[in-house]
């Protein structure tokens, strides 16, 4: 491996636990630069700024953890709602084991700084909406009631979903004891929204006479 690109790897390897400890506006480029062992010159010879180093370290992560929670895998589900499930017990064991990357996820895309907001906005906006793109094909095999919109039901899972998204990376961020018993709670509530969602919450007429 060429000088350069290994000691690029470095650097993105002692930039990211600065990141990941001290969050993008609390972080230097003295603070890199010592992290990395090398002066300030030497990082921007490789970056040219510290948001460009950022988003570099950011694309790692993205990348990590894609490959190892297996999320193209996952949409080969049949079901929507199982595939969900399995990756949030996915997503709870990998962050549990990898805080560091979680911590700058959730910074770069729950509590993005203004500094950085059109950058992500411009750089990950369409692999999000790539994502989505393939859940939505994957909910497409749910059989939906007559005269439900299935563009506003997917929509409104998705709302829901967000919103325990939000409460799980919270939660995780703020207890680093969190375990089994801690998943199987926050599975449970979950399941039991979907399910008004999916089933109603109204009594049907024939259920009231």
């Amino acid at each position: 491996m060429p000088l350069q690109l290994y000691d690029k790897e470095k650097i993105l390897d002692a930039c990211f636990d600065v990141f990941s400890r001290h969050g993008y506006v609390n972080t230097s480029t003295t603070m890199l630069a010592e992290a990395a062992g090398i002066s300030k010159a030497l990082i921007f010879h490789h970056f040219k700024s510290k948001k460009e180093l950022y988003l570099s370290v950011l694309d790692r992560c993205i990348e990590k953890g894609r490959i190892e929670m297996g999320f193209d895998t996952l949409l080969e589900h049949q079901d929507f709602f199982e595939a969900k499930e399995k990756f949030s017990v996915i997503k709870f064991h990998y962050y549990k084991k990898n805080s560091g990357l979680m911590r700058i996820m959730q910074e770069a895309f729950y509590a993005t700084p203004d500094e950085l907001k059109m950058e992500i906005q411009d750089k990950y906006g369409v692999l999000l909406a790539n994502n989505e793109k393939e859940w939505k094909r994957l909910f497409k095999k749910v059989p939906l009631r007559k005269g439900v919109d299935r563009e506003q039901a997917f929509r409104l899972v998705m709302l829901t979903l967000d919103y325990f998204d939000d409460k799980f990376l919270l939660e995780l961020d703020n207890n680093h004891d969190l375990e089994e018993a801690y998943l199987r709670n926050f599975l449970e509530e979950r399941k039991n929204f979907l399910s008004m969602i999916r089933f109603g919450i109204e009594k049907q007429k024939e259920e009231l006479s």
